[in-house]
């Protein structure tokens, strides 16, 4: 299964990538993966330009197009002004408009840095909303790490409780899912079956 993980840290170390691997590595421990990461900071002027042109240069084409093929995507942004940084967002701009399905149906771990734990909501806030607007299926743990976090007590659970979440959602049904893996069904299709009872 292909896992893509976009991180759209600026500074070189990045906490936001060093979250984005730690990630990686927790779906690692209940998948197995071919992990490939797309780092913004090297896009950023295609990206730019694609917003302004229309058209995505190769290194943004080639980006999109391991979004569009991911099995599952983490999305890991540091938080600027309370929210998700502009280069996160045009990025994500940027693959919608090229493909406006190109993220329909896929299992994203949304993911944020920051230097103070008052923003953790930005997972729930900025981040949730915009890949339930772009129909992916969001797992139910985020992980918002902020300075104070790494290598304290209780990050290491939340990014294996994340990873395990993506991991079950990647795998492929074959027949039926497996025991412990819960069945998604769409809001319509329950509908009508109530409709028929």
């Amino acid at each position: 299964m292909k896992l893509v993980v976009v991180s759209a840290g600026l500074s070189v170390p990045s906490s936001t990538r060093l979250l984005a691997d730690r990630l990686a590595a927790a779906v690692g421990q209940h998948a197995d993966v071919d992990v490939e990461v797309v780092e913004l900071r090297d896009l950023a002027v295609e990206i730019a330009q694609s917003l302004t042109t229309g058209f995505p240069g190769p290194a943004l084409d080639a980006a999109v197009g391991a979004v569009r093929g991911a099995d599952g995507l983490i999305a890991v942004t540091p938080v600027f002004s309370a929210s998700y940084s502009g280069l996160f967002k045009s990025f994500f701009d940027a693959v919608s408009g090229f493909d406006k399905d190109a993220l329909a149906g896929t299992p994203v771990l949304v993911a944020a840095t920051g230097g103070t734990a008052r923003h953790s909501l930005v997972l729930d806030h900025a981040l949730r909303p915009l890949f339930a607007y772009l129909r992916a299926v969001v797992v139910p743990t985020g992980v918002y790490a902020a300075s104070e976090d790494w290598g304290a007590e209780g990050l290491a659970e939340r990014l294996d409780r994340a990873g395990a979440e993506l991991a079950r959602l990647m795998r492929p049904t074959s027949g039926g899912a497996s025991a412990d893996m819960p069945v998604v069904v769409p809001f319509e299709q329950q509908l009508a079956a109530l409709r028929q009872r």
